[in-house]
């Protein structure tokens, strides 16, 4: 597909410096939490504050964007002050400063990305299975920043993280400047009422999936840096497997414009959710065995790139018109805030008993579940182009 008439960098440079920042958070803000002297369950407590706050955030900025129509100017406010509340980081790192710095940094970082996603949906148009093409930078940054900071974690401790955090998120500010306002403004009117929507067996089911696939996915985000150390593997090493899997994400988010056509929503998802839960089963036994690690992370294609492609795909095909911005708000909330905190939450007090192995374990039946749900209850109508 030609990109004319859409600004392509622009949106993908904002892609790239949000997830960047994931990508300082996800691998490396344990291990600098657990350098600031935190224990396993109070690692487990402040990453889940970072997520909970994105069941509450997304869809209050949802609602007033789907509502005022000026999506770009929430996003700009909120990555702005984003940069500002994460800068309080420097002043304390006592347990409350840090949950309070967290909780405010978190609650406008989380207010961002659903209504930018819009804005890049509204920009495609028609074309909107090409999304992945443009998600794809963010893929990009993920593995530019894990890779370098983690080398650079072998020569320096743990301290530069917040320094490498405040550069990533003083960029997505920056790149929300770039994207034309304009472009968010244009919404259809025709749509079903949300809370009609919501009744929808298919809807609670797919929700219920979102919810259950992030919390299987609490021990990996929390702490498969820590697990991996625990196993004798440099940072160096650590970083990249971490980029190993944002690698292969990458390659699905490449293809996912031609397989979303062509086997459905439905069965790309419902494949993500096996193939996540042989993930975890494989990172539970095998830990020590780096080739079987390698492979783990390789199946980070399904268990975020496929999945993330389908459900971007599913909530942009049933939250039409003025409900765009709070179905995605809603994904947001539901899977990366509600089933995200959860799953840290529980992560965190099941990491030192009963361990590491029955915890990813568990990660694996949480998974499972979802599959049974969405085979059973989970349906896409018949003549969606997606279907």
């Amino acid at each position: 597909m030609p990109f004319s008439g859409i600004p392509y960098w622009r949106l993908s440079s904002f892609y790239l410096f949000y997830f960047a920042t994931l990508g300082i958070f996800v691998p490396y803000w344990s291990l600098y939490l657990q350098w600031e002297g935190f224990n396993a369950r109070q690692i487990g407590e402040l990453t889940a504050i970072l997520l909970a706050t994105r069941i509450i955030a997304p869809n209050v900025w949802g609602w007033i964007a789907d509502h005022r129509g000026q999506r770009l100017r929430i996003v700009r406010f909120a990555s702005l002050l984003s940069l500002v509340a994460f800068s309080g980081i420097f002043i304390s790192q006592s347990y409350l400063w840090v949950a309070i710095v967290l909780m405010v940094f978190s609650f406008f970082w989380n207010a961002s990305l659903p209504q930018f996603e819009v804005t890049t949906l509204q920009h495609l148009g028609e074309h909107s299975h090409h999304y992945s093409k443009i998600r794809v930078w963010g893929s990009i940054g993920f593995i530019f920043v894990v890779m370098a900071l983690g080398w650079l974690l072998d020569k320096y401790d743990a301290a530069i993280v917040p320094y490498a955090l405040m550069l990533s998120i003083g960029g997505i500010w920056l790149a929300s400047l770039l994207v034309p306002e304009s472009a968010s403004r244009h919404l259809s009117l025709n749509h079903i009422p949300i809370k009609q929507l919501l009744k929808q067996p298919s809807v609670q089911a797919f929700l219920a999936i979102c919810f259950l696939m992030l919390a299987s996915h609490g021990p990996y985000y929390t702490f498969y840096s820590i697990y991996l150390e625990t196993y004798g593997y440099d940072r160096t090493l650590i970083g990249q497997l971490w980029a190993l899997g944002v690698v292969a994400e990458m390659m699905v988010f490449l293809l996912m414009h031609r397989w979303l056509p062509r086997f459905g929503i439905r069965k790309v998802l419902l494949a993500s959710l096996l193939l996540t839960a042989l993930r975890w089963l494989l990172i539970a036994f095998f830990a020590e065995q780096l080739p079987i690690l390698v492979i783990a992370q390789s199946l980070h294609a399904a268990s975020y790139g496929a999945y993330h492609a389908a459900a971007i795909a599913w909530v942009h095909l049933h939250f039409t018109g003025r409900n765009q911005g709070r179905g995605q708000a809603l994904y947001s909330s539901i899977s990366f805030g509600a089933g995200g905190a959860i799953g840290s939450l529980l992560s965190g007090y099941l990491w030192l008993s009963p361990g590491p192995t029955m915890t990813f374990i568990f990660a694996a039946l949480i998974a499972i579940s979802a599959f049974l749900i969405g085979f059973i209850w989970l349906q896409v109508p018949p003549s969606n182009t997606l279907k």
